[in-house]
């Protein structure tokens, strides 16, 4: 089951398990009924705030920039030390091509 589905699944029965709470508590005062969509419910939303806090999240920019500013540092140090500049870059190109799963 993907994670999507998952997700639309619990929303579902997360929504649909109020209206059940407050229907079966007023039409038939049923404790047993309430408590059975209650915990329905509750286990629904623990499910989806697992799936949220475990899911891989994307880097926020303000981390890729300084982890730019880093690498832009660090080949400005090779280039001052001697490394031909067009090569440094190029190495740095690479790298990131071998990261991404580009050629």
């Amino acid at each position: 089951m993907s994670l999507r589905v998952l997700r639309y699944l619990c929303v579902c029965i997360f929504i649909a398990g109020v209206p059940a709470m407050i229907i079966s508590s007023i039409r038939g005062n049923n404790e047993g009924y309430v408590v059975s969509f209650g915990l329905i419910t509750a286990i629904a939303a623990i499910i989806l705030i697992t799936a949220a806090a475990t899911t891989k999240n994307p880097r926020i920019d303000v981390f890729t920039d300084v982890l730019a500013e880093k690498i832009e540092l660090r080949v400005n140090e090779l280039i001052t030390q001697g490394a031909n500049e067009d090569t440094a870059r190029q190495l740095v190109r690479q790298t990131i091509d071998l990261v991404r799963g580009s050629e």
